[in-house]
């Protein structure tokens, strides 16, 4: 009787043992599934020009037209079931370029996607196509288009940085920033301009896009590309910059042919010196050969000589449209700093004139300074921004004077 009260406690004791694991089983699998409902897949998990193939694969093999799942995958040799297929579909479904989920039984361009993989689109089509799946179609990838747009590409942390301001966690920040750098590359966004990448915006790539398309592009097509573009604010001019002036630095500088020792020279001290030292002021440096507004170079230039908050000469090779430009800066009594390769001489009538002394004679020499150059142009911009008193140069010295004896 001992031995089968025993037994029965046993039996009992077993029993709540195994409810309680159960239970303790159960609670896990539904934290889980909880844990994993929780996880919000933010943007797609592949590329843009890896989704795009897709894309092309239904323009291959059904003229564009919509085509069945299963059938789409026999022809590009893979299984419609398999991990990567699903997340292919389900990418290029984020980006908007397909309609069809994984179970469909027909997968369709959508008409942003049918333009964008058509090979007989126009190419200024093609490329608000691009754009519009590519970057708009995520809020973040817009967001990081919209703040950086018209500058040299900033670093990764800079981008993480900025994305973590807007709420985004540090695994989805590493993921957009890589999404964003290399959707823009692919589809023209980032380009190489006075030495360094630069973000261009899509109006810059319109214009370009157009420039270079064929002929047989209307004039009509061009006029509502560019100046009628949904996607260009209507008060907007294609040069940014020329709405916010305040914070415009134009740098003038001998330019030259592309290759020339002049362009080398102007790139790499634009580059290395000039915008990271104004830049971290929250001003933006223009050059004259990337203004991009249409109308009369000459009289843009003049524009900005008047209109721009901070203006940096280079007076290295001597070179007189550098000359002429600064005198009218001079003239106007506005902020402006001078710097010049220290193999060459200072002319007589600025010699007085604070000039920033740059040895760009060998690498070795250079490099090792650059953050000096940059710290000593970026104290100087600072000190002019911040100065209330009138400018000084040899002009409005001159003019002072003759007011003082009158």
């Amino acid at each position: 009787m001992e031995d089968y009260q025993e037994q029965s406690a046993f039996e009992t004791e077993s029993l709540d043992d195994n409810k309680e694991l159960a239970s303790s089983e159960n609670t896990q699998s539904s934290q889980a599934k909880a844990k994993r409902k929780r996880i919000t897949r933010l943007f797609p998990a592949l590329t843009y020009e890896e989704c795009l193939s897709l894309g092309s694969a239904i323009w291959e093999y059904a003229s564009g037209q919509r085509i069945r799942r299963l059938t789409l995958f026999d022809q590009i040799g893979k299984s419609p079931e398999s991990g990567n297929s699903r997340i292919l579909i389900t990418a290029s479904n984020k980006y908007g370029i397909i309609n069809g989920s994984t179970q469909a039984e027909y997968i369709e361009l959508t008409p942003n996607g049918a333009i964008a993989t058509n090979p007989e689109s126009p190419e200024i089509e093609k490329v608000k196509a691009h754009f519009e799946l590519a970057i708009k179609s995520n809020e973040y990838l817009l967001e990081l288009y919209t703040q950086y747009k018209e500058m040299k590409v900033p670093s990764q942390q800079v981008l993480m940085d900025f994305l973590q301001e807007k709420g985004l966690d540090k695994d989805n920040q590493q993921r957009c920033v890589d999404l964003f750098l290399v959707n823009a590359k692919y589809i023209g966004l980032i380009k190489i301009m006075s030495g360094t990448e630069r973000i261009i915006s899509i109006e810059h790539l319109l214009e370009d896009t157009y420039s270079s398309s064929p002929s047989n592009v209307s004039a009509s097509v061009h006029e509502e590309s560019i100046t009628n573009n949904p996607l260009t604010p209507k008060d907007t001019s294609v040069d940014s910059c020329s709405d916010d002036w305040d914070h415009t630095c134009f740098y003038i500088t001998p330019i030259g042919e592309e290759g020339s020792e002049q362009r080398q020279h102007a790139d790499l001290f634009m580059g290395s010196i000039v915008e990271p030292a104004v830049n971290e002021l929250g001003l933006k440096v223009v050059r004259s050969d990337t203004i991009n507004s249409a109308g009369m170079i000459s009289s843009q230039i003049i524009e900005h000589l008047f209109k721009s908050k901070l203006v940096v000469a280079d007076l290295s090779f001597h070179n007189p449209n550098v000359f002429y430009e600064l005198s009218l800066r001079h003239s106007l009594g506005k902020p402006v700093i001078h710097l010049i390769r220290s193999r060459d001489t200072i002319p007589f009538d600025i010699h007085s004139f604070r000039t920033i002394k740059i040895d760009d004679s060998s690498i070795y020499s250079f490099v090792p300074q650059i953050e000096s150059y940059r710290a000593t142009v970026s104290a100087q911009a600072r000190q002019l921004l911040n100065d209330e008193s009138p400018v000084d140069n040899p002009i409005t010295s001159f003019l002072n004077l003759e007011k003082s004896k009158k």
